[in-house]
């Protein structure tokens, strides 16, 4: 029995989302979301960074094209999914090493900071239903011609 642990959690990507597919065929799409922890310095009255986490997502079947068509390295996103711990055998020195990854029920760019567009596709009862659509695409702000102040 394994347990299930639901995360959420807010960060920019590291680099650019892998996409693949398995040996079986089922898409993924494989990144990693760095989490800053920002406190208020009670002395200075400022906030500072407390130190980064990183976190190894994956996601599958078409989440995952949308997550790699969509998404770049220092994009702002949410992701929720479950903590999955597991471990292997190093080849290198024959020890076993444990991994925890979040396996992303939903991946979304964070509105935070940015605004996305979207391009819905028609819905499969209207007259101009397009069986090859895919859903929703957001288009980064950075992709749209919209600028960023930090």
């Amino acid at each position: 029995m394994t347990t299930r642990i639901p995360v959420t959690i807010e960060g920019n990507l590291t680099g650019d989302p892998e996409h693949g597919a398995s040996e079986s065929g089922n898409e993924y799409a494989r990144f990693t979301v760095a989490v800053n922890d920002r406190r208020l310095n009670e002395t200075t009255n400022r906030w500072e960074d407390a130190g980064t986490v990183f976190h190894r997502v994956v996601v599958f079947n078409q989440q995952s094209r949308h997550v790699a068509d969509s998404l770049k390295k220092g994009d702002a996103v949410l992701v929720a999914g479950d903590l999955r711990f597991g471990t292997y055998i190093d080849k290198e020195t024959g020890q076993s090493r444990e991994t925890r990854d979040i396996v992303a029920d939903n991946v979304g760019a964070s509105l935070k900071f940015v605004s996305v567009d979207l391009a819905r596709a028609p819905k499969a009862n209207g007259p101009a239903a397009d069986i090859s659509a895919t859903g929703p695409v957001a288009t980064p702000a950075w992709n749209a011609g919209a600028t960023v102040a930090r």
